[in-house]
């Protein structure tokens, strides 16, 4: 699937998780309203939208979805997380798929056996140093970005005010201990194009993240491709 996004690459970490940015539902959303850059009705949207999917999920097995995390940003949904089984992916794809808001959909579920607590609280733990750097940096506004960890892999979406904020961001990312590879699925505000920019591996010092060249890929090229 080809997604029609624009997308950096970064890496990052604090303690405000996706996971926990989703489940602050509708009223979470309104009460940050205020301080992003999308709309009331934007951020009303995308929490419903994270939920109506999670609960479809749940609906259809509890024991095949459980460990599949679902966030959602201006109508691009990202599903990550692990099943057991290759049709569990597709199908979990073709859930989402189904709600009204879902423009487009990114499926980064593994297929894999279960981390278990400690794997999950580490993920925990660099969601939410990736949230620190991104609040701690005044040219970053970090509430236009939601943050998702799984396996060491932290995926990066919202909205950025320019390709130079973008750009930030990732180098901010790129220091972050623990963060094996990050991926952004993030809107440039006032992209035209709006198409998605190669992954990176984390490195343990800081190097500057190279001027990205946009063109469309696919998913495999999007994870294929590091700097």
């Amino acid at each position: 699937m080809t997604l029609r996004l624009a997308a950096v690459a970064l890496a990052l970490a604090f303690p405000l998780s996706g996971c926990a940015v989703a489940a602050l539902g509708a009223a979470g959303a309104v009460g940050v309203t205020a301080v992003q850059d999308k709309t009331m009705g934007e951020a009303l949207d995308d929490a419903t939208t994270s939920n109506e999917i999670k609960a479809k999920l749940l609906s259809e097995s509890a024991n095949r979805f459980g460990e599949v995390d679902v966030e959602v940003a201006g109508g691009l949904v990202l599903l990550s997380g692990r099943v057991d089984d290759p049709t569990d992916r597709v199908e979990a794809e073709g859930i989402a798929w189904t709600s009204s808001r879902a423009h487009d959909v990114a499926n980064e579920i593994k297929i894999e056996p279960a981390g278990g607590f400690l794997a999950n609280m580490s993920d925990e733990l660099i969601t939410g140093r990736v949230r620190a750097r991104l609040v701690g940096s005044s040219k970053v506004k970090s509430l236009n970005y939601n943050v998702e960890t799984y396996d060491g892999v932290v995926y990066l979406m919202g909205t950025a005010r320019t390709a130079e904020e973008l750009k930030q961001a990732a180098e901010e990312a790129s220091v972050v201990g623990g963060v094996r590879q990050v991926v952004s699925y993030v809107r440039i505000r006032g992209d035209a194009q709006n198409q998605p920019a190669p992954t990176t591996q984390a490195t343990p010092s800081y190097n500057p993240v190279p001027d990205a060249t946009y063109g469309t890929q696919t998913d495999a090229e999007l994870l294929g491709v590091s700097y």
